[in-house]
């Protein structure tokens, strides 16, 4: 039987790679294997308490959209049926079914490549306080929840704990390479805008999202995860109203409950009451069922 909860992984005998935020990752020689737990950071910290399923549906939500945008940029998946896994790792299926990919080693860029096309989060609150986002200058008489004259591409560095920061285009390019930061900002406006059109003939705004890209073979390549309900918000179309919060499919539900407790965003982060969990488990599924039309349960396993 398939668990509907993993906070961690026990893959007795593999290499163990790296632990993030929220995929354990182990090292399996000429490639990686990417595990997908129902950990849930928020505010950059891993809280307590895990979202059932949450990792099934960041992976097939990812492969999704792996597959939609396959002849506009390369992926990093080699597979994810874990009958095809090399023959050490297979006996671990009860882990793997539905939450792992095995994937191609890549040089991935240190940066994360946020897209945003309404005013929200982080960026509301640099605007608030400079009129900017990330350097970028927008009108003066913007509210929280407007939508963009157009997207706008805000690097961000990465951290395996702690808390990502926001940095210029002008910082970004000195880390990786002017070419490369064109590259990577052109490319990630343009998958952001075609799901972002994609989503809204479904009922969806993509509010704003982050991709990371690497190397494969010399060619730039996505990888991790793309266009979940952990890197990007979601929002209902038909409940837009700027000049407030949106409701949300996102783990921004979680923001919010943690935001109305007294906890200063440091570790450790306090547990969610159950409900709040069950309640954002259902809001991940219910933006799956939405945006690839397959039925969780049944579908993509």
């Amino acid at each position: 039987m398939i668990p509907m909860v993993l906070i961690q992984t026990d893959l007795s005998g593999l290499k163990f790679h790296s632990r993030g935020k929220v995929r354990d990752i182990y090292d399996l020689g000429s490639a990686l294997l990417f595990i997908a737990t129902d950990r849930l950071s928020a505010f950059d910290v891993v809280l307590p308490t895990a979202i059932p399923n949450k990792g099934r549906v960041l992976t097939q939500m990812s492969l999704f959209w792996f597959d939609y945008f396959k002849e506009v940029l390369p992926n990093h998946v080699i597979t994810d049926n874990v009958d095809e896994y090399p023959e050490e790792v297979r006996g671990f299926k009860e882990q793997l079914e539905g939450r792992s990919l095995l994937v191609r080693r890549a040089d991935v860029f240190p940066i994360e490549c946020v897209v945003r096309g309404y005013l929200a989060g982080s960026g509301w609150k640099d605007y608030k306080q400079s009129g900017a986002v990330c350097g970028i200058r927008l009108g003066s008489d913007l509210s929280e929840s407007d939508r963009l004259s157009e997207p706008i591409f805000t690097p961000a560095t990465k951290a395996a704990t702690g808390h990502d920061e926001n940095i210029s285009e002008e910082t970004a390019a000195d880390i990786v390479g002017r070419d490369t930061i064109n590259r990577l900002r052109d490319l990630s406006i343009d998958v952001y805008n075609r799901a972002a059109a994609y989503a809204a003939e479904r009922g969806i705004i993509i509010c704003d999202t982050k991709f990371e890209f690497g190397l494969v073979d010399g060619n730039i390549t996505i990888v991790d995860e793309m266009l979940t309900p952990d890197s990007s918000r979601f929002w209902p179309a038909a409940e837009y109203m700027p000049g407030r919060p949106q409701l949300s499919f996102d783990k921004q539900f979680v923001r919010d409950y943690l935001e109305s407790v007294s906890w200063d965003k440091q570790p450790p982060a306090p547990e969610l009451p159950s409900d709040i969990a069950e309640a954002t488990g259902s809001k991940y599924i219910e933006a799956f069922r939405l945006l690839t039309g397959l039925n969780f349960e049944q579908d993509e396993i």
